[in-house]
């Protein structure tokens, strides 16, 4: 039964409790995209990193998004009355399994494709690793990255399409509009003045995926292992002076970057790939109705075996 949506019909929810998070969140980002028009935020990093570091400046912007993650697990808990467990699956319990098996799938194919990178193009890269400073960028990112990813994980592919599944009766109204706001998110990201406004098509695509992963998958497991490695992994393996991470990562790339079909190889090819395998693994089926079906009433008999 698919229930990641429809088994909150069991509890008497607030709709107008959806809005507080996604409208408080979403206006800060605005102001947050206003406040730093005209300014070269890639220099701008540069000089905050000279003056508490790159460990520093990594903590200082990780660290409140972090935060946030228990904002959303204490809002989901006291003010509407919920479990971790419901904002997360739709089974009796968080399968770990699966969390740790799309972390080291994504994982795996992030240190393959960054190696075949440098085997590439060598020149594009210079070796970054300090020893003393990785050691404890290491400790930083294991305990903020995850936190970080899981923010966005519970407020848009959780709390926010809980929310919209609810109102709207629908599964595809909530994919694509928390695909679309989880990338309008990033639009202040150093990236996005580097690049252009054509890394938005990566961006809202990657939310369309992890938005995909969650209906078929009817629970957030796979989506917060895969966004946990491909920040964590990531930010580990490679910086650059005009990415949202400045980190003591391994290496530096430092090529001139361009908005080129590099871009829509993810989402075209890889996600496409992934979403193959998890299916076989996972034998989802109804794609139809999962993806574009309505959220049907339910019995509250059928969620007895459920424990809240």
């Amino acid at each position: 039964m698919d229930m990641y949506i429809e088994q909150l019909q069991k509890f008497k929810i607030n709709l107008g409790s959806y809005l507080v998070i996604p409208l408080a969140f979403l206006g800060l980002m605005v102001y947050n995209y206003f406040s730093t028009q005209g300014i070269d935020t890639a220099d701008m990093m540069k000089k905050m990193t000279k003056v508490i570091g790159v460990n520093g400046t990594f903590t200082m912007l990780v660290a409140p998004l972090a935060f946030l993650f228990f904002v959303v697990l204490f809002y989901n808990k006291f003010i509407q009355n919920n479990t971790l467990r419901i904002l997360t699956t739709s089974r009796e319990k968080i399968d770990w399994k699966r969390i740790f098996f799309s972390f080291g799938l994504w994982s795996f194919i992030t240190i393959a494709t960054t190696g075949i990178s440098y085997y590439m193009a060598p020149e594009d890269f210079v070796l970054n690793f300090k020893p003393k400073e990785f050691a404890i960028f290491v400790v930083l990112a294991f305990l903020l990255i995850p936190l970080q990813t899981s923010f966005e994980e519970y407020l848009f592919r959780g709390h926010m399409l809980q929310g919209l599944g609810l109102a709207t009766k629908t599964r595809w109204i909530p994919l694509v509009v928390t695909s679309f706001l989880f990338g309008i998110m990033h639009i202040a990201n150093p990236e996005v003045e580097k690049l252009g406004l054509v890394i938005m098509f990566y961006y809202i695509g990657t939310g369309l995926f992890l938005g995909v992963l969650t209906l078929m998958d009817e629970g957030l497991e796979l989506a917060l292992g895969f966004h946990a490695a491909n920040n964590l992994i990531g930010a580990l393996l490679v910086t650059s002076d005009w990415s949202a991470f400045q980190t003591h990562s391994i290496l530096k790339d430092v090529s001139e970057p361009s908005a080129n079909i590099q871009i829509f190889i993810p989402i075209l090819i890889i996600f496409p790939v992934l979403l193959y395998i998890f299916a076989a693994k996972y034998k989802w089926s109804n794609w139809k109705e999962k993806l574009f079906g309505t959220i049907k009433p339910i019995d509250v008999e059928e969620f007895e075996t459920i424990g809240k």
